[in-house]
């Protein structure tokens, strides 16, 4: 799941929020929904009266329902063709919300209990699982993707609300300062309830696709968004909801939305995690067709519950379908979703996708104010012939968005807008305008914008942003505690020029450390110097701590988050660097990096880290100079880009890096020549709706004889918390090579095992379990004997043993909560370990 752009989304999602209260009403009222007990799905034109009165009626097309009477009724009675009637008692003189799910009269109330294992359903035999098996062999057969091109129009529009916000709201107290804001209430198409709309965003967008050589691009041609999101990067937000809305493909085996794996209907393996039924016959758009009704027999795993509405011939086409998920999934925040789609045929048959309607709802927690979210996308003008222009296929990216895609005048969305944008969904704007005239709202809004990027803007359009503010105050063994405060430039000051550094001091070694950066981008940043992508020349000085053995990847070595540690932290060098790097990315994922460096490590007082040569020699300081060149390889890569780093959104796509360093010996008083090489490989692979394994392997080895500094040391992790690409009960320089291999792997089950425990099942608990080690050697040169430095003498050797260590826990305790117990399996008779421990984790994910 990416954690920091799950943290976003959780922000955002509690300041949106608020409790709600339902008051009674004088009268007796009777309001609810009616559904299919199968499917879910709402049920329209169900006839609903008041039985004792003459008061009834019928629900509409979302399946709701509203009666109100002063007479004296004692229940309600729901009757539709082909349902079962069913009758629920009233209490007279209030407000009674009865939601009713109807039975299907074609089975016995026996056969339709939903609960697995008790329904008579059996896979031989049934008409139903045939008819499906034979809907897979034919599945592709009237693909787009058969043919050697096409392209299309797509439209996009994303809409976010509070939901569900009635009239009733003016009586908090908490809106007692902004009861303009019912002024733009407006009412949900699909579910009929009062939604405050207040994010809406447009994007509209030109298709291709080349079969031979396989290659899709999509060119964004307009952009519009407005909405209280817009504190957040909004290129990263965007690659955000579309991955967690991302357009849905029953003709995969998987369905990926929600940054989850959902079991196609259409999966090869559906007749063994679906049951089917074929419900009836009906009229599509000219078309008789049947609808094949279906739900997992695991209500808690990961499938949908839902329709597919299919012709009556041998093609087997689908021309509608109805999505919904179990009401026990194991998701998290998502209290109800459906996904509508609609589809034509071509003159010679191929699929074509006119509509994709998708609409969540979601509640952070039960009985609060929910966020409903609606992604309407409209497709048309498809064409099965070359572009004119065959070029645009060799563009970088899959993605290209048009320089002036944000800036299209009012005519070009009424040209281009498929679908019809309401007066409310327009008014978003002048929403925000009088919110954030409100004290409250506007310091809110400063204080959730600090939270989510880490940094204080000193001005409306700041050009120097405080921070990062987590790095504020930390300790460690030879600081003691640490003080820090930095900053940045943005593009408000230069959209090329930026600079960017610290000062920091420590209580203990009453050292000032302090780092400085002068970076000039060759393409202009919309803000920051980090924007995706980045090409620039960076010039850097830095005098700090260097902590060997500990390598802090995604995040910052002195977040005050990672100040509690297992034993004492004291394993450092001062280090004074200057370096000057060159970066280039494109958009196709692939970059190089091109650095050269300087720099001279300072021995502490610790005799852990103490410079001795072999003759007894203590040596205060060495120095050394090399260049470096990166490669890095991640096509499809999401991210979610904050000011100093980024944050994997999914890890779907495979990474490749590769790099090399050679030290060089003379420049200045470099005194080795060194040559270091590194390369790894991680992704992410999914097991359908049981879960995934992310998989990370690397590989290093140093070529030269060179200090015990400059070889390769395993990062250890001494913070109780977890940190990827760590060892976490490894001391820092307890083991150190000249060559490795290293591996790194997590199984997240999803729910797995825990989904099928009664009462278990009920947390909605997912197991995780980890397997990672690392086999290393040191060469005859570079061994303790031959060594230039004398090792630490806590430092060990490894054996044809590789070090090694497992956890299993227990993973969305709470939804936001993730806890290990780590085993040390090898190495375990050496002094001074951890041979086993508790480790914890926020991990936010749906």
């Amino acid at each position: 799941m990416a954690k920091n752009i799950k943290i976003t989304l959780y922000i955002v999602i509690v300041c949106l929020l608020l409790p709600v209260k339902v008051y009674a009403q004088q009268t007796t009222v009777v309001t609810g929904i009616v559904t299919d007990s199968l499917t879910h799905e709402p049920l329209s034109y169900v006839s609903v009266f008041l039985k004792g009165t003459q008061v009834g009626g019928m629900t509409d097309e979302s399946g709701k329902y509203s009666l109100r009477t002063t007479g004296n009724c004692t229940e309600v009675v729901f009757s539709s063709l082909g349902y079962v009637e069913k009758s629920v008692p009233v209490r007279k003189g209030i407000t009674n919300h009865i939601d009713v799910a109807l039975l299907s009269a074609s089975y016995t109330v026996k056969e339709v209990v939903i609960t697995p294992g008790k329904e008579k359903y059996r896979r031989k035999g049934n008409p139903a699982v045939e008819f499906v098996k034979k809907m897979i062999v034919h599945r592709d057969d009237y693909s787009p993707k058969k043919q050697d091109f096409y392209q299309y129009d797509e439209y996009e529009k994303l809409t976010l609300a509070l939901n569900d916000f009635s009239e009733e709201q003016k009586k908090k107290w908490l809106f007692k300062k902004f009861q303009f804001i019912f002024d733009y209430v407006d009412t949900s198409e699909v579910s009929g309830k009062p939604i405050l709309t207040v994010s809406i965003k447009e994007k509209v967008a030109k298709n291709y696709y080349r079969k031979d050589p396989h290659t899709e691009k999509k060119f964004v041609t307009g952009i519009k968004r407005a909405g209280i999101d817009e504190m957040f990067n909004q290129e990263s937000l965007q690659q955000f909801y579309d991955e967690v809305f991302k357009e849905v493909d029953i003709y995969n085996n998987d369905v990926n939305i929600m940054l989850n794996r959902f079991v196609s209907p259409l999966s090869n393996i559906g007749p063994s995690f679906y049951k089917y039924y074929l419900l009836d016959t009906l009229d599509v758009n000219g078309e008789k067709c049947v609808d094949l009704g279906f739900v997992p027999f695991n209500s808690e795993s990961f499938g949908f519950t839902g329709h597919l509405y299919v012709t009556l011939d041998s093609t087997y086409f689908v021309k509608k379908i109805k999505l919904n998920v179990p009401k026990d999934i194991n998701l998290n925040y998502v209290s109800n979703m459906a996904i509508n789609q609609e589809y034509s045929r071509a003159k010679d048959g191929t699929r074509i996708k006119e509509k994709d309607d998708m609409i969540v709802e979601f509640q952070l927690v039960p009985g609060t104010q929910g966020l409903y979210a609606r992604r309407l996308t409209s497709y048309n003008n498809y064409e099965f012939s070359p572009p004119e222009d065959m070029s645009l296929f060799s563009k970088e990216g899959s993605v290209i968005v048009e320089d002036d895609a944000e800036v299209k005048p009012d005519a070009y969305w009424a040209d281009n807008r498929q679908v019809p944008i309401k007066s409310k969904e327009n008014a978003v704007d002048k929403l925000l305008v009088k919110l954030r005239s409100v004290p409250v709202f506007y310091y809110t809004e400063k204080i959730i914008s600090i939270l989510v990027s880490g940094y204080i803007e000193t001005a409306k359009d700041s050009k120097f942003d405080i921070g990062p503010m987590n790095t504020t105050i930390s300790g460690n063994g030879v600081e003691g505690a640490r003080f820090r405060v930095g900053g940045l430039t943005t593009a408000n000051l230069s959209p090329n020029w930026f600079t960017r550094g610290y000062v920091a001091y420590g209580t203990r070694d009453k050292k000032f450390k302090y780092s400085a950066e002068v970076e000039y981008s060759f393409n202009k940043k919309k803000y920051h110097a980090r924007e995706f992508p980045i090409h620039s020349l960076k010039v850097s000085h830095t005098y700090d701590l260097n902590q060997l053995g500990q390598h802090y990847l995604y995040t910052n070595k002195d977040n005050i988050f990672l100040s509690l540690k297992r034993m004492k932290d004291d394993r450092s060098v001062y280090e004074r660097k200057s370096e000057i790097n060159y970066l280039r990315e494109h958009e196709s994922g692939f970059s190089y990096g091109l650095n050269a460096r300087y720099m001279t490590e300072y021995a502490t007082a610790s005799p852990q880290v103490e410079f001795i040569l072999q003759n007894g020699t203590r040596l205060r300081q060495y120095s050394q100079a090399e260049a470096e060149i990166k490669l890095r390889y991640a096509p499809n890569e999401k991210f979610y880009q904050t000011k100093t780093t980024r944050y994997p959104i999914t890890k779907d796509a495979p990474i490749f890096t590769l790099s090399h360093t050679v030290g060089i010996k003379g420049i200045f008083d470099s005194k080795y020549n060194v040559n270091h090489t590194e390369l790894g490989i991680q992704k992410r692979f999914w097991f359908s709706a049981f879960g995934y394994t992310d998989i990370l392997i690397k590989a290093g080895k140093v070529w030269d004889k060179a200090p015990y500094p400059m070889l390769i040391i395993p990062n250890a992790n001494l913070s109780y918390t977890i940190r990827e690409e760590s060892y976490e009960l490894m001391n820092p320089m307890e083991f150190i090579n000249d060559e490795y291999v290293s591996w790194d792997l997590t199984y997240w089950a999803n729910g797995a095992l825990l989904n099928r425990i009664p009462l278990i099942k009920y947390l909605k608990l997912r197991e995780v379990v980890a397997f990672r080690g690392l086999y290393g050697n040191l060469t005859k040169k570079n061994s303790p004997e031959n060594s230039i430095f004398i090792f630490p003498k806590e430092t060990q050797l490894m054996s044809k043993m590789p070090y090694m260590e497992a956890s299993v826990g227990l993973d969305n305790i709470f939804t936001v909560l993730r806890i290990d117990y780590v085993w040390r399996l090898t190495y375990r008779n050496l002094p001074n370990i951890s041979k086993s421990g508790v480790r914890i984790a926020l991990h936010f994910n749906f």
